[in-house]
């Protein structure tokens, strides 16, 4: 039995300059997010504003993707250096996200009620302080925005927290809209329609993603790989003649892996390698090939880890 691995991931010199500069970057949005969701809650709760309020949930959401972003690019850079946790804390991002999407849904059906409770008897609020919190959260979304711009084209993980703050931008301005309608007209109705448009956008998302988080907890294949398609490639490969134990899940947000088993009587180097540049093109980049040979009725088996 011979065995022989290769990794496709080497670590990269001069990782701590770039990395610890996004990680900078990271840490200074959250600071901003972090003090505009105290400042929205605390202004939503004192003038009694649903539209503040639905925001600051949505804001919440931020917050979360933000720190998830966070922990994952400090995971990339630690790695695991506990025997009993191989794969590291990588599912701590998935736990945190399905706890988040419940918080979320949570946020969306208390504004509901508030909102229903509300109908012929709306509150008196104060325009002014509604459109500068409001007008305050849109800056603080697009300071943010701008930290993370640059990154967000290098890392998945700073991609997903600017796509939350680009999105929480939208209710913002929604916000800024219902203010200005308070204000000007004394329309107080506007809060609650803003309110509950902000908890129904928000729905559709966390739904989303309590999905996507039990996809990976249930260890389903990603929706981005055809499992079907990847067996009838490496099946196709010269020399192969069974493939089987094919296994393909994701471990956490951007990583899928894939393990499996392939038969054939020809020289398994060339075979392992093959497989290697076919699991590679359907972006399966963290995979574990065992190829299996009979030669004069022995039984040979070499394993290729990348």
């Amino acid at each position: 039995m011979g065995v022989g691995h290769g990794h496709g991931h080497a670590a990269e010199p001069g990782t701590a300059g770039p990395s610890s500069a996004r990680i900078r970057r990271m840490v200074v949005a959250l600071g901003i997010l972090l003090g505009f969701l105290v400042l929205e809650v605390v202004v939503g709760l004192a003038i009694g504003s649903l539209a503040l309020l639905a925001d600051a949930g949505h804001m919440l959401t931020d917050v979360v993707g933000m720190s998830m972003g966070l922990v994952a690019l400090l995971l990339a850079r630690q790695g695991s250096k506990a025997a009993a946790r191989t794969f590291g804390w990588h599912r701590a991002e998935v736990l945190t996200a399905m706890a988040n999407a419940v918080l979320l849904l949570a946020v969306a059906v208390w504004v509901m009620c508030e909102a229903i409770g509300r109908i012929g008897d709306s509150p008196e609020i104060p325009g002014l302080p509604m459109l500068l919190t409001a007008a305050a959260g849109l800056a603080a979304n697009l300071v943010v925005m701008l930290l993370l711009r640059a990154d967000a084209e290098d890392s998945l993980a700073v991609r997903g927290a600017y796509l939350e703050v680009l999105a929480d931008a939208v209710g913002s301005v929604g916000v800024l809209i219902a203010g200005a309608l308070v204000l000007l007209f004394d329309w107080t109705w506007a809060d609650i329609v803003v309110g509950v448009l902000i908890s129904l956008w928000v729905v559709p998302r966390a739904m989303k993603l309590a999905a996507a988080a039990l996809r990976i907890l249930t260890q389903a294949s990603p929706a981005t790989v055809d499992v079907d398609a990847v067996r009838a490639d490496l099946q196709a490969l010269p020399g192969v003649s069974g493939v089987h134990d094919l296994h393909v899940w994701t471990l956490t947000t951007g990583m899928d892996v894939a393990t499996v088993h392939l038969t054939t009587d020809t020289d398994s180097q060339s075979v392992l390698r093959a497989a290697k540049t076919v699991l590679d093109g359907h972006g399966l980049e963290h995979a574990t090939v065992q190829v299996e040979s009979g030669v004069d009725g022995t039984r040979c088996e070499e394993n290729l880890t990348w």
